[in-house]
């Protein structure tokens, strides 16, 4: 499949502007696994999906993303006075998990982070090639070239972009699917250059809703519609309150991020190796599954240096720990209990405290009881001293956890 797109490109490549064609042999030369070209039309009809899912509410809980943001980045003119065309650039990350045999010892209970977020963070390793790039651009074209680009950090619609670029489609997990697999991170260049644009790939998921019957959650609420609310990228990461009661359950061992809907996706069953596995995937065994009882252990330096230039750090070191606090439950190992029970006692962050009593109820035990009373006597705030009544009803009735 990917021999065959390169060929196709190759004969199309042939076709095209000389411009067009060093401008691509340019990104390809920075490293990048595929580029494709669009115009600077804006982007009416995307522009209009976007604004829809926020009045629906998909959007809630990211203040940043509103109608306004989505009506200015969907037009490339107000990013770029001149803008002429639009640059789409893709970077593969795919690599494999590490065997369970290995990582930490035994004695550790390891949890799960994603794919992407395994090495350094992706923004700087991209924007330092986005940078070369744009800096090399008029030493190919022969003049200065007015650019501005985004790494995922700006508001223009990156997957729109991509898509009209040709550079992949949508998928019903709303993620570009591309010749290589979906495996990748996007960034866009705007410039005042005039290149051939690519047409658009005409290519769709068919009947297929492996990622929408797959999602723990069920954010996937509809072809290419994504529930915010429910996501366990955005409750593990962007998400600043407690993790609702009923989807905890659902988010097992996760404690950033989620591939499922990746894992699942027909297009990814040959992945190669991608260009930015080892920048993205250092020190792989831990990233990959970090020890989940030393995380609740960490204090603020030492959450600095473990996850420093790590997106890690997006969660803050409180958010983490719930995110630990929920898979310690799930997982449901009784070694957790003497550091959950000092998280309860300990922590100052209330949603620490009452995700810690929540974790303590599911993992129950006459030992836990004694606990959760304990801590009950003396918690002065009300929303983890519900928490820790519920935990306590779970031991008295655990039929209502079913």
């Amino acid at each position: 499949m990917r021999d065959g797109s390169q060929d196709s490109q190759t004969v199309i490549g042939a076709r095209m502007k000389p411009l067009t064609v060093a401008v691509k042999a340019l990104a390809t030369d920075v490293g990048f696994d595929l580029v494709g070209v669009t115009t600077a039309e804006p982007f009416v009809e995307r522009s209009e999906t976007a604004i829809d899912r926020v009045h629906d509410g998909f959007m809630d809980g990211l203040p940043w993303y509103t109608k306004e943001r989505v009506e200015h980045g969907s037009d490339p003119a107000n990013l770029l006075p001149g803008a002429r065309s639009l640059i789409s650039l893709a970077l593969n990350y795919w690599g494999p998990d590490p065997p369970r045999d290995e990582g930490p010892p035994r004695n550790q209970i390891r949890g799960r982070i994603a794919r992407y977020a395994r090495g350094e963070d992706y923004h700087e390793v991209f924007a330092r090639m986005v940078a070369d790039f744009a800096d090399r651009l008029p030493h190919v074209v022969g003049r200065p070239v007015a650019t501005r680009w985004y790494t995922d950090t700006g508001p223009m619609q990156d997957r729109a972009i991509a898509d009209r670029a040709g550079v992949g489609w949508f998928g019903k997990n709303s993620n570009i699917l591309t010749s290589i697999g979906s495996w990748v991170v996007l960034a866009q260049v705007i410039t005042d250059l005039d290149l051939e644009p690519d047409a658009p790939l005409k290519k769709t998921c068919g009947d297929c809703a492996l990622c929408m019957d797959a999602c723990p959650t069920s954010a996937i609420i509809g072809p290419g519609v994504i529930d915010n609310r429910r996501c366990i990228s955005y409750l593990t990461i962007e998400n600043r309150d407690g993790i609702p009661v009923e989807l905890r359950e659902a988010i097992g061992d996760r404690v950033f991020g989620c591939d499922v809907c990746q894992d699942v996706c027909p297009v990814n069953r040959k992945a190669e190796l991608g260009s930015a596995y080892s920048a993205f995937s250092r020190d792989m065994g831990e990233r990959a599954g970090p020890d989940l009882m030393s995380i609740l252990e960490m204090d603020e330096e030492m959450f600095r240096q473990r996850f420093r230039g790590s997106p890690v750090k997006r969660a803050k070191l409180w958010g983490l720990k719930r995110n630990v606090c929920v898979a310690l439950g799930n997982i449901g190992d009784t070694r957790a209990v003497p550091v959950l029970t000092q998280t309860l006692k300990g922590h100052l962050h209330h949603l620490v405290r009452g995700h810690a009593a929540w974790a303590l109820g599911r993992i129950g035990g006459a030992d836990v009881v004694s606990i959760l009373e304990a801590a009950l006597v003396v918690e002065k705030d009300q929303s983890v001293s519900s928490e820790i009544r519920s935990a306590l009803a779970i031991q008295a009735f655990p039929t209502l956890e079913e």
